[in-house]
C-alpha cells in the first residue's frame, strides 16, 4: 500500500483508481485501433473539468495532451496501445487477490491510470490544473508515431515515463535497432528442391551467421528473431524470406556503429554463399542513453522516494519505449512505473494494485513539487 501521507499532502483515491485500471483494460486497444479508449478517456478527464487537447496522428488516431498555457519543466506520458491479444481470455480485466490481471496491466494501462489520478487528485487538493503536462499516446507498440506526433507539438525539459520498472527508477535507457533482412532465392518444383535455390535455407544460414557475432562479440546485447516469413510458394521451393530482428544494447553501445559493423560483417565476402541475395535494413535504430542523476527532476524524485523510504538505485530500461523519441527531440526522459517488464507481451500480464497506488501517490508528489512552493 502506499505510504501515509504526511500532514499537508493529499493523498490519492484508490477506489477512483481501481475503477479507472479496470475501464482502461477492459477496453481492447491494440496499437492502431485505439479509438474506444481516446474516446473513453477524452469523456473521462472532461467529466473531471480536464478538456484534453488533440494532437493528430492520422485519420481517427491522436494522443490526448493537457498543458497549461505557460510552458513547464515536467510531462508524464505513458501509451494507451497494447500489444494484439493472442488469447481473448486476456483482455478482461481481472483483480484477484490485491493483483489486476489483464492485458496492458503492467504495459502500461497501469501507469496511465496512476498519472491520470495523480492529475486528479492534484487538481482537487489545490483547486486547478498542475504546473505539467500530461501526454495519453497511441503505436508506442508498433512504430511510436504517437510520440513522433507529438514531440512536433509539444516538447519541455523533462518527462516522466510510466512503463514497468517495479517502482525504480530507470534514469538510463538502452538502445535499440530493428534489423529487416531479406534473402531472394530460385522458385522450383519442391520435389526438385535444391538449399542453394532455397530462400529460407539462405535466411538461416544468414541468422547463423548474425546471432553467432551477436554472441561472440556482443554477449552484452539481447536479440530477438521477431518474424520469419516466405514467399508461402505452396508446393514450391520459396523464391523470398524475410526477417525481423530486434536488437536491444546498453547504453554505452554505439548505435550507428553497431549497425555498420552488422552491415559489413554480412556482406563481407565469403562469409555466406556467393549465392545468397541478401538485404539488409534498418527500419528503426535509437541510440540508448544516461541522464545524469543531479538534475531537477531526478533530484525531486529522490527526494519523494526517500521520504516514502523506498530505495533510490537508478538502473537502466532493457527495452525500446517512447522515451527514445522524446531524447533525440530534446528532452530528458526518465522512466519508472508500476509493473515488471518480465510481466509485459505475456498471457500472464499483471500487476499488484499495490504499485499502480504507490505510482500515483509518487506522482502526485511529482506534481506538487512543480508548484513555486513546493509541498513541506
Amino acid at each position: 500500500m502506499p505510504p501515509t501521507p504526511a500532514i499537508g499532502i493529499p493523498d490519492v483515491d484508490e477506489e477512483r483508481l481501481k475503477r479507472l485500471v479496470r475501464s482502461l483494460i477492459n477496453i481492447y486497444s491494440p496499437s492502431g485501433k485505439e479509438e474506444e479508449l481516446l474516446l473513453f478517456l477524452d469523456t473521462f478527464l472532461g467529466r473531471y473539468g480536464m478538456v484534453p487537447q488533440r494532437v493528430d496522428v492520422e485519420e481517427s488516431r491522436y494522443n490526448l495532451l493537457i498543458a497549461p498555457e505557460e510552458p513547464v519543466d515536467l510531462m508524464l506520458l505513458g501509451h494507451i496501445d497494447t500489444v494484439p491479444a493472442f488469447d481473448m481470455g486476456m483482455q478482461r480485466c481481472r483483480i484477484r487477490k490485491g493483483t489486476v490481471h489483464g492485458l496492458g496491466a503492467a504495459d502500461m494501462k497501469g501507469g496511465c491510470a496512476a498519472m491520470v489520478e495523480a492529475f486528479l487528485s492534484y487538481r482537487e487538493f489545490r483547486g486547478r490544473a498542475p504546473r505539467a503536462a500530461l501526454a495519453l499516446v497511441v503505436g508506442e507498440e508498433e512504430s511510436g508515431d504517437g510520440a513522433e506526433a507529438l514531440v512536433q507539438t509539444f516538447r519541455c525539459p523533462w518527462a516522466v515515463v510510466g512503463e514497468p520498472t517495479e517502482l525504480q527508477p530507470c534514469l538510463g535507457h538502452f538502445g535499440y535497432v530493428e534489423i529487416e533482412l531479406e534473402t531472394s532465392g530460385r522458385r522450383a518444383h519442391a520435389s526438385l528442391s535444391h538449399r542453394e535455390h532455397n530462400a529460407v535455407f539462405r535466411m538461416l544460414r544468414v541468422l547463423l551467421l548474425l546471432t553467432g557475432y551477436l554472441e561472440e562479440h556482443h554477449p552484452e546485447a539481447a536479440y530477438n528473431i521477431r518474424d520469419l516469413h516466405s514467399s508461402e510458394a505452396g508446393f514450391a521451393v520459396p523464391d523470398r524470406c524475410r526477417a525481423l530482428v530486434d536488437l536491444h544494447l546498453p547504453p554505452a553501445v554505439p548505435v550507428e556503429r553497431m549497425c555498420g559493423d552488422i552491415q559489413q560483417i554480412l556482406s563481407r565476402k565469403g562469409s555466406l554463399s556467393e549465392k545468397t541475395r541478401l538485404s539488409v535494413e534498418f527500419p528503426t535504430s535509437d541510440a540508448g542513453y544516461v541522464l545524469g542523476p543531479r538534475g531537477r527532476i531526478p533530484q525531486q524524485l529522490k527526494r519523494i522516494l526517500e521520504a516514502e523510504q523506498s530505495s533510490w538505485h537508478p538502473s537502466h530500461f532493457r527495452s525500446h519505449s517512447d522515451a527514445a523519441i522524446l531524447k533525440a527531440a530534446g528532452m530528458k526522459p526518465l522512466i519508472y512505473g508500476p509493473g515488471r517488464l518480465s510481466k509485459a507481451h505475456t498471457a500472464h500480464e499483471s500487476v499488484p494494485f499495490a504499485e499502480i497506488a504507490r505510482a500515483a501517490a509518487t506522482y502526485l508528489r511529482l506534481l506538487l513539487a512543480q508548484d513555486d512552493s513546493g509541498y513541506r
